[in-house]
């Protein structure tokens, strides 16, 4: 009589080696929004980026002090001697000081510039925003690949156990001869090649773990898995184009080209302007003490100013005018470079929403083919048993039922990632994002 492993036999075998993969560390697990949350104090990346928002902000702080008054501070002491023919020697000795000070009135070009600073600041924001997008897409891709890694380790423990069990039977068969040795040759060949796909999933889980490790800051962090039953949400809306129309709005590529755009227009007025005059208040107080045998006026004098200081620029070699021409010729280039954003943005946004579209799919395709391949080895495994079916079948029936669970898990931790990956083409992806695949992990 024939031995195989019964398929209740092959379900314990698999729980076992899930549970094995991830029983121990579940103790110390953390979930989606701890690890993102350790990546936002930790990544560097993300953490220039706030940097250097906070860059442009001194410098908006800086531009804004063009538009306010100045003052400043002078003093000095002067001594002179002097001997002259038939009119004897005289010195003379003065100490100054005056305070001056300077008002706007009137600087159009200075008033572009603290506008153009703003605009500035509002590109810091674009890109400290993708930065967040691209942090929280890096975590999560991080995040689910170990489990990914998990699982395929998991799932090789498991099918290697099978093997073992199915080696072992070949060779009590072979020794009471009701099988042939091809049978054991075919299961050892079967072994070995599991034991090769083992330690390469061991190596590959390693390196995963420390790709997150090195992400998030931390040393040995454990993902939590997806809770069971798996539910992946839907994608909403379900229509393309208006995945296309927020992205239009919202994306921070595009939103950044529209800022270089009114950057370039502001820098086109800044050279108009400096064709313009510039008005400025202005006013002084001094102070002079003189003394000596040649001082004119010995003693102490005061003097104040208050007055009205125009420009106007009449010539200037045709600097203007060829700055106005570039300028005008930027204008153009950051019209274009608005235009390539929003069809970058539009193309890739479409492309997500229908990778997404495609993963869902398969997930049903895979959860479809995960029953039928477990029918198709209990099946194979009767046949086995009543000598219709040889060795072989029931390794490739295995095979194929912990390749098709294998794929299943993989699949559907690609629907959550390029889930996020949508979001983050159209413009939408934000921390709440974080929090709402957080709710789809086991606590």
């Amino acid at each position: 009589m024939r031995l195989t492993p019964s398929p209740l036999w092959h379900a314990a075998a698999l729980a076992l080696g899930l549970t094995l993969a991830s029983a121990a560390p579940m103790a110390a697990a953390q979930n989606l929004q701890a690890l993102y949350e350790a990546a936002k104090a930790y990544d560097a990346q993300y953490l220039a980026a706030v940097t250097q928002t906070r860059t442009a902000e001194l410098r908006l702080a800086q531009s804004e002090g063009l538009l306010k008054p100045s003052a400043s501070v002078t003093a000095g002491a002067t001594a002179n001697n002097t001997d002259l023919p038939r009119l004897g020697r005289g010195d003379t000795n003065t100490l100054n000081a005056a305070l001056q000070g300077r008002m706007p009135l009137f600087n159009r070009s200075n008033a572009l510039s603290v506008e153009q600073a703003r605009k500035g600041l509002e590109v810091a924001s674009a890109d400290l925003q993708t930065a967040e997008q691209d942090l929280i897409v890096r975590v999560a891709q991080a995040y689910f690949d170990v489990l990914a890694a998990q699982d395929t380790l998991a799932t090789t423990r498991a099918s290697k156990s099978f093997i073992t069990e199915q080696l072992a039977s070949a060779r009590r068969n072979f020794e009471v001869g009701t099988a042939t040795i091809t049978d054991t040759r075919e299961a050892q060949a079967r072994f070995d090649l599991a034991v090769a796909q083992e330690l390469a999933a061991e190596n590959d889980l390693r390196a995963r773990r420390i790709a997150l490790d090195v992400l998030v800051g931390r040393t040995g962090a454990e993902p939590r898995p997806l809770a069971t039953p798996v539910a992946l949400p839907p994608v909403t809306p379900n229509a393309v184009e208006e995945w296309v129309t927020v992205a239009d709005t919202q994306h921070p590529s595009v939103q950044r080209a529209r800022v270089g755009l009114d950057v370039a227009q502001l820098e086109t007025k800044k050279a108009r302007a400096a064709e313009g005059p510039t008005v400025d208040l202005t006013g002084s107080l001094g102070v002079s003490r003189s003394s000596g045998s040649s001082a004119t006026l010995p003693g102490v004098s005061n003097s104040a100013t208050v007055g009205v200081a125009l420009s106007m620029p009449l010539y200037t070699g045709g600097i203007t005018q060829a700055r106005l021409k570039e300028t005008l010729v930027l204008e153009d280039k950051s019209r274009f470079d608005l235009e390539a954003a929003r069809r970058q943005v539009a193309q890739a946004t479409r492309v997500a929403f229908f990778g997404v579209q495609s993963l869902q799919a398969q997930v049903k395709a895979l959860e479809a083919a995960e029953v039928s391949s477990k029918l198709a080895l209990e099946s194979t495994q009767l046949g086995y048993r009543v000598g219709v079916r040889v060795n072989l079948d029931v390794l490739n029936a295995q095979t194929q039922l912990f390749q098709t669970q294998r794929d299943l898990a993989k699949a559907r931790y690609d629907v959550v990632v390029n889930g996020l990956r949508l979001r983050q083409a159209s413009g939408q992806l934000t921390p709440a994002d974080v929090a709402a695949v957080n709710r789809l992990l086991a606590p």
